[in-house]
């Protein structure tokens, strides 16, 4: 078994300059192999083509291996790239490390042999210690070799990109000084501009996709010793001398509220359902924040579900706006309704009331008072595209861009439809399609007297919808609203609550229902989904409320 053998450099460093003469000529020529039988050999007569299975002795493999690194210390590359079995990449690389590191000086020490390779076969692996002196300070790090013996006697330090710094790949070099691009990475934070959102797990992805897309500012560029690669580019930091600043990705995100949000949709009420949130700032548009909970991806931005009776928002400004009738209008509340062979019902609860009102109707959520209503005053001859025409154009219905390269499902109103989905339309049922984050912005535009697209970068492009809500209209809304939330069916969660408008919605899908609430108060307006829930108020309604008392 071979046993280690430790010699250091700097005791032959030093007899190399004070012998002189015949005996200094005699040194060297030890050390290279050339002198007497029983030394190793000088690498410039290793044969590649012959390489013996057998691996070098400990001894052997450590005095080449020193002479190979006192050729490096002193800059003799030619000579240092001359004790290995490549000779032109050697040198060429051993150059490449003395530029990019910007190299002053270069020592090594515990030249050790830990026996054979268990990479590099016939080899025997000598480790040492590189203090190297390079730009912005000192580095140290652990080296090591693998010396091979050709046949016929000489050895060679095998090289490759290894010897320079361990795992180095070949495309790859050293870098030292200001720190390279790739070497740090962009913070996503929120709109305190030092909350970096990556710890909120809802946000995960979208932290991912803005980092990518989005173009950061500021920060300082730290220095160190860095790994790159062939286009200059940073892949690893290796040696931090001075700590740089990451640059940062400012979004719209309130830290207190989103944590907030990440709690409200676990909420035990919610029983491990999939669940959705979205609050915005409605007087800009802002997105504050978007959480969502369960195994089927964000729902808050891409939940793409049929809305329920929270749709009646945008069922009563047409009606309001289309047909010139106010909160006050008839709107007969009957227990079941038949509309184009379909028949619709309430849901449980809602007792029927032929002498309702607009906002009576509104306000205990029946679904027939807005199907008679919608059926009589805004389908004419088959043409039911009045609800599509009123989200588009006042509420802002069509393909945002919230910012960032963040991806956002469309909502889906189709001014083409047929059949019963004339009807169902109306109570957010049928073709009918929205997410949370477009129901937020339902409410932000009634309490904001405006539509403001959400974003989620300040200073992100925010399209405008053709025609500005009336404020007529949005008054007669807030005032609807208001009353969902003191007395209707919101106000289980939602009663008590300081200027507080809110509508609910239960929307059945397939052998379940999903819950769904929006709501606003002085501050914010956001908006809920939970897939399976019973009703809005009693699973949406929990998320809602947790977000506009903000605990």
């Amino acid at each position: 078994m071979n046993r280690a053998v430790k010699i250091g450099i700097a005791g032959t460093s030093t007899a190399l300059l004070v012998l002189g003469g015949i005996g200094a000529y005699n040194v060297v020529q030890a050390m290279t192999g050339t002198a007497g039988s029983g030394e190793p050999k000088s690498a410039r007569s290793f044969d590649p083509a012959a390489v013996s299975t057998a691996p070098p002795s400990d001894a052997d493999a450590v005095k080449l291996t020193r002479t190979f690194l006192d050729s490096w210390s002193k800059q003799q590359l030619d000579q240092a790239a001359g004790d290995t079995d490549a000779s032109t990449t050697a040198v060429s690389a051993l150059r490449g490390y003395a530029d990019g590191l910007h190299l002053k000086t270069l020592t090594f020490k515990e030249v050790t042999s830990v026996g054979p390779s268990t990479v590099t076969a016939g080899a025997t692996k000598v480790t040492f210690e590189v203090t190297a002196q390079v730009a912005g300070g000192t580095w140290t790090y652990p080296g090591a070799v693998a010396v091979l013996q050709s046949t016929n006697g000489p050895l060679a330090v095998h090289w490759n990109n290894s010897v320079l710094y361990p795992g180095l790949g070949d495309d790859q070099s050293l870098t030292a000084g200001t720190l390279p691009a790739g070497a740090s990475t962009a913070e996503v934070v929120a709109s305190d501009g030092k909350t970096d959102l990556a710890r909120f797990s809802s946000l995960h992805d979208i932290v991912a996709t803005i980092r990518q897309n989005a173009t950061p500012n500021g920060g300082s560029t730290g220095t160190g010793v860095a790994v790159v690669d062939a286009g200059g580019e940073g892949v690893k930091t290796l040696k931090v001398f001075s700590q740089g600043k990451a640059p940062v990705i400012k979004t719209t995100i309130d830290a207190s509220l989103q944590a907030v949000a990440e709690n409200a949709v676990m909420d035990s009420h919610l029983q491990g359902k999939p669940a959705g949130t979205v609050a915005l700032d409605w007087k800009t548009g802002h997105i504050l924040a978007l959480a969502h909970a369960g195994d089927d991806g964000d729902i808050a931005i891409n939940g793409i579900k049929s809305p329920g009776s929270t749709m009646k928002i945008i069922s009563s400004a047409a009606l309001f706006d289309r047909a010139g009738l106010t909160p006050s209008s008839p709107a007969p509340c009957t227990d079941s309704l038949m509309a184009n062979s379909q028949l619709f019902h309430n849901d449980s609860g809602v007792r029927a009331n032929p002498g309702s009102t607009i906002a009576q109707a509104f306000t205990v959520s029946c679904n027939t008072a807005f199907i008679k209503d919608g059926f009589h005053y805004l389908v004419h001859d088959g043409d039911a595209s009045a609800l599509h025409d009123e989200a588009v154009n006042v509420f802002g219905m069509g393909s945002w861009s919230i910012g960032g390269g963040v991806a956002t499902t469309d909502p889906s109103i189709p001014a083409d439809v047929q059949g019963g989905d004339q009807a169902a339309q109306f109570i957010g049922q049928g073709r009918v399609t929205a997410t949370p984050l477009f129901m937020a912005s339902v409410s932000a535009t009634v309490r904001g007297v405006g539509f403001k697209q959400p974003v989620i970068l300040p200073g992100q492009h925010q399209d405008t919808a053709p025609r500005p809500i009336s404020a007529r209209t949005a008054g007669y809304l807030q005032s609807m609203m208001r009353s969902v939330a003191t007395s209707g069916t919101a106000s289980p969660r939602l009663g008590g609550l300081t200027g507080v408008g809110a509508k609910t919605g239960t929307a059945e899908e397939g052998d379940h229902t999903n819950g769904w609430l929006t709501a606003y108060n002085p501050r914010i307006a956001v908006a809920a989904l939970v897939e399976g829930g019973s009703s809005g108020v009693d699973s949406a309604g929990y998320v809602v409320r947790h977000l506009l008392t903000g605990s």
